[in-house]
């Protein structure tokens, strides 16, 4: 039990970043991807201090913001804007 309770504690830490996309097909591109590559986010909606077209975006270890967007751009997954989430 206590497994459990330390799965669902584990929190991504307050230096993180977000990340918004044009599309809601984007945001589902990259829940995909940040899925297969292990990576530790959250898909959460976009704060109402930015605008975003498509309402979701990803939050994320602000430490993986490089690695992340490369992927990103790899995969062609279109974001529109990154934001440090503690300034928000």
């Amino acid at each position: 039990m206590t497994d459990n309770k330390e799965k669902n504690d584990k929190e991504i830490p307050s230096k993180s970043c977000i990340v918004t996309f044009k599309s809601v097909m984007y945001a589902m591109q990259f829940e995909k991807l940040m899925k297969l590559n292990n990576i530790e986010f959250k898909l959460i909606p976009v704060p109402r201090s930015i605008s975003s077209s498509c309402g979701m975006c990803g939050k994320f270890n602000m430490k993986m913001k490089d690695m992340i967007l490369d992927l990103c751009d790899k995969n062609k997954i279109s974001y529109d804007t990154v934001h440090d989430f503690s300034e928000i």
